[in-house]
């Protein structure tokens, strides 16, 4: 009877803890498509203003109190390194800059989902045809895959 109890106790336990989670990193994403078209604008964090890549990461966190580096390249040694098949809403995905031989990070957003249609990530796009805050398919990006540098879990969020 112990056993049973321990263990139906166990479960309930990581159930409930990952339902909190995917909440979280639900309500994280919400927050974020909230801000789809706001104009790019570089080293800029606020909405009025517009938002580079890791400005609209840092701003999108910081409003759950969650602390993230405001520069991408401060990505580097951030978060749990998690395979890109294995990543979860709410994760960050980190880059290089627009030269993908500079393996040093250079552009960061967050995980949006991971479902059998590929990998999506909302950030800040610098991009000459789509400036601003945008949703891209990783999977379908052969231009994000050939830069991809890591994804990043926080401890915060899962």
């Amino acid at each position: 009877m112990k056993k049973f109890f321990l263990l139906f106790y166990f479960s309930v336990s990581v159930l409930a803890y990952s339902q909190q989670d995917r909440a979280k990193a639900d309500s994280i994403i919400a927050f974020a498509k909230k801000h789809l078209g706001i104009k790019y604008r570089y080293a800029e964090c606020t909405p009025k203003r517009g938002f580079d890549c890791s400005g609209f990461v840092f701003y999108v966190f910081g409003n759950f109190n969650i602390k993230v580096p405001r520069a991408s390249m401060d990505y580097e040694k951030t978060g749990k390194l998690i395979r890109i098949d294995s990543c979860k809403t709410g994760d960050i995905i980190v880059f290089t800059g627009t030269n993908s031989k500079n393996k040093a990070p250079g552009h960061v957003g967050i995980i949006v989902s991971n479902t059998s249609e590929g990998v999506v990530f909302i950030h800040s796009s610098s991009g000459h045809k789509r400036i601003g805050v945008i949703l891209t398919n990783f999977t379908q990006s052969p231009y994000y895959q050939k830069r991809f540098i890591k994804v990043a879990r926080l401890k915060a969020v899962y």
